[in-house]
Formats: structure tokens, sequence, C-alpha cells
């Protein structure tokens, strides 16, 4: 039976493109498809009888004997840069915080590759195609630009994983035949060794009356006691204490800023009152239940506060308002809208989420939207559409158990509502002294814009609406 072998393929491809061949087994006389590329010019077939076969067409089909014959593919592949993405308005640049693939990494479409954290939030970067990672252009912590080279993907393909066991099932199984090795038999002499005892040790002398008496009157002499250590050293003081230097991360650096710019841009001033809780408390008791049943949301403070903070923002403009222009500002804009933001704390810092047209809503709105921006914040998928804007902020500290405090204006606005701790005191009603929950609540204004009586008005319309809270629904 004449043989035929297929010895050597020329190809001529492209720079920008690699090739990949898989064989496969195929039955005596069946023909074997050959796919080219595009960009091939030519290939060369050599056999044994020392002919060439010349082919220019895309596909051949060539019958080979059994063993012999492969199926040779040629699979085309294709590089693609991945630049930083668009990040947000007014955003340059950010700090590559990790890596979520490596190279060699199979990626789908759309999958993320690597995290960019910016001034106020963590904006993931996908990618485009369906390939495999080949390159890298950053490392983590550094700074990226937009549009910079982020890295490199070779598009097309299947996960490693997949070729792997195709690979494998094609493998004939070798079994290997270790060799025999035969256990020698010890010999005659070594055995006798072995039972050969080991001779006893001659018992020592008896020693003399003498010595024993001296060894007596040495053991009736106490031995000197260990000196005593100082149990008040360093370590003991002390113990083992380091420093750890840590670089503060970009959402921490920019609250750094904005805060002080802040302190030192607003003539801050903050003016306090005291609220009773009692009715709005029996509010939510009543009702909490049967709202979370309906709706699904669990009826909190924070509602009637966003709530009351409106019907004042309406009622008092000035605090609603912003100053702006160079070189300080010299123009003061009002707005007939209140986009409420509402502080939430995360691991990497406070967020401040916006609720759009706050003055629209209805409690179950209101605590619908709260509920939503908290949960993107606290899982670090809150976006920066989400905080852009705000006409007035809300700060709970109460949450934590805070007292009294005073919080700093969020700029550009003008002024910030502190919320504090529900703390049952004793408080005179009436003429009588009565324990009631009562909470502190705390305005800071910029001085520049909003003058002490416009802010003790509002604070105090706030405190009417809360311990009223049929004001609430009637609007008075």
């Amino acid at each position: 039976m004449h043989l035929a072998v297929i010895r050597r393929v020329v190809f001529s491809i492209s720079a920008m493109h690699s090739l990949r061949y898989s064989s496969k087994l195929v039955s005596n006389t069946t023909p074997v498809v050959v796919r080219n590329s595009l960009l091939m010019q030519r290939r060369i077939f050599h056999n044994v009888n020392g002919s060439f076969i010349n082919d220019s067409k895309i596909t051949r089909n060539i019958s080979l004997p059994k063993l012999f014959a492969k199926q040779i593919q040629v699979r085309e592949y294709a590089s693609k840069v991945v630049k930083v993405p668009a990040l947000a308005e007014s955003i340059t640049e950010g700090t590559l915080s990790r890596w979520n693939k490596k190279v060699g990494d199979f990626v789908q479409q759309d999958e993320e590759v690597a995290t960019i954290e910016t001034d106020k939030v963590d904006a993931p970067v996908n990618s485009p195609y369906t390939g495999t990672i080949v390159e890298l252009y950053a490392k983590e912590d550094d700074t990226v630009s937009v549009d910079q080279d982020l890295f490199k993907i070779e598009t097309g393909g299947t996960p490693a994983e997949e070729t792997t066991k195709e690979e494998a099932k094609e493998e004939p199984k070798v079994e290997k035949e270790e060799p025999k090795v035969e256990k020698e038999e010890p010999k005659k002499e070594e055995l006798k060794e072995e039972k050969e005892e080991p001779k006893k040790e001659e018992p020592k002398k008896e020693e003399s009356k003498e010595r024993k008496k001296e060894l007596k009157e040495q053991e009736k002499i106490p031995s000197p006691s260990p000196p005593k250590t100082d149990s008040k050293s360093a370590t003991t003081l002390y113990g083992d204490r380091e420093d750890r230097h840590v670089k503060m991360n970009r959402m921490r650096l920019r609250i750094a800023e904005r805060l002080k710019e802040s302190q030192n841009t607003a003539a801050s001033l903050t003016t306090f009152n005291e609220i009773d809780m009692s009715n709005i408390i029996d509010l939510r008791n009543t009702y909490k239940d049967s709202i979370m049943q309906k709706h699904g949301v669990k009826l909190g403070f924070m509602s009637a506060f966003v709530k009351a903070s409106v019907f004042a923002l309406q009622e008092i403009p000035i605090v609603n308002a912003s100053i702006e222009g160079p070189d300080g500002g010299d123009t003061i804009v009002y707005r007939d809208y209140v986009d409420m933001s509402v502080a939430v704390a995360t691991p990497k810092g406070l967020v401040t989420p916006v609720v759009r047209n706050a003055h629209l809503l209805s409690f179950i709105e209101i605590e619908n939207a709260i509920a939503e921006l908290g949960k993107k914040a606290r899982d670090g998928k809150i976006t920066i559409e989400d905080m852009a804007g705000g006409t007035f902020t809300i700060s709970n500290g109460g949450v934590y158990g805070s007292l009294y405090g005073t919080p700093i204006i969020n700029m550009p606005q003008s002024a910030i509502l502190g919320m504090h701790a529900t703390k049952e005191r004793p408080v005179a009603v009436n003429g009588k002294v009565e324990i009631r929950p009562m909470m502190y609540v705390a305005l800071t204004y910029d001085h520049r814009l909003i003058d002490g009586r416009e802010a003790v008005i509002f604070l105090k319309t706030i405190k009417e609406q809360i311990e009223d809270p049929r004001r609430l629904l009637l609007s008075i």
C-alpha cells in the first residue's frame, strides 16, 4: 500500500495575523478540506514522489490514506488595542484600581476587564470584543487618561479550556509499562549482623562513702535565685507597635479637597433646634406594615424630612439658591425645583446621590429612590450622573448614634441639614415635665447669601412639619 505524506505547508500571511493548527485523523480516502485566508497568496503540498500540488483556490479536496490524513484549518485572528473610555463630563483621568483579567485570559464581549477609580465613583472598563488578552499597558495604581492605550486583545478564537479538551480527546492514550525491579535477597552476613545484640554496658563501680556524703551536703545548699526582671520594660508597656502609611484613594482625596474648599469659600454658620418626634413615630408605626405589604419598601424618617425640607425651601427660596460667577461669585441663581442630595456612607467615603425633582414625589416614591440610590452606593455601582447637581443636602448622622454636630456645606450649594439620633429626654409640655423622643437638628448655611433670620425660619418650618405630619399632607 502506497502511503502519501504531507511534508510541508508554506503560507504567506499578513503580519497582523497569527495561525493556529488543529489536526484530526480521518478515514481512508476521506477528502481533507484545507481552508485558507483571503490574505494567503500560495499553498504548496509536497508528496513522496517529488511532485507538487499548487492550489490558489480558497478550498481544495485532497484524498489521503488512512492514519496520515489530517484536517488542516487556518484560523484568522486580529489584534485590537482598547483605550481608556470616556469616564464622565469634566473627568479626564483616573487611577487603575485593579485588573479583573490577566494576560492569556479569554473574555467575552462587554465582560469587565478593569476598574478605574475616579474622584467620585469606580468606573468599569468592559471589553468591546470577544477574544484573548495578549498585553496590558498599565499597572494597578497607575494614573491613566482618557483615550490612553489600556490593553490589547486578540479577537476571535475560543477559550483555552475548550481547545485543551479537544486536543486531549484526540491524543491516543499510551500505557507506560514500568520496569519491574527484582528484590534482592539479603546476604547471610547481613542477617548475622542484624541478629547480633548490642553489648551491655558494664555496671559502674560503687562510689565511695565519702563521695556520697559530699553529694548530700551539696543538695542541702540552696541554689541562688535568678535575677528579677523589670516588668515595666518598654516591650511590656507598649507592646509591638507599628505605623502604616496608606496612600489616600482618589475619592478620599476629592472629599478632602471639597471640604477644605467649602471652609475656605463659604461664610459658614450653624443654627440649631430640637424636634419632638412623637407624632411622626406614631405615624410610622401605624402604617409601616401596610406600606411594606403594598409597596415593598420600609417607611423611615428620611422621606418625612425630605418632604418637610421641600416645603421649607419653597417657603424660603434663598436657601435653595447658590452663588455663581468669577472671583467667588457675583450672581445669585434661584431655582424653582428641588434636587435633594442625600448623604450615604460607603467603605470608600461619603457620597451624595441626588433624588431628582423631589418636590414632585410622594413619601413612597422618595423612599424608593433613596433605597435604590443607597444600594447602588454601597455596592460601588453609583455613577457620576447619580451624584451630579443637587440644590440642598440632608445628612443623617443619627443612624450612627450622633447626638449633635455641625455639617459642612456641600458646595456649590448654600445650606445643609443635619439630622441626629432620637433620644428620650424630659421636656416641658403645657407646664408639665414629660419624657419625649427628641432629635437635635442643625442647619449650616452660607452667610454670604442667607441671613440669620431666613436660616432660623427655615429650620423652624421643618420642625413644625415633622411635629405635626398633617401639615405635610395639607401643605400648610
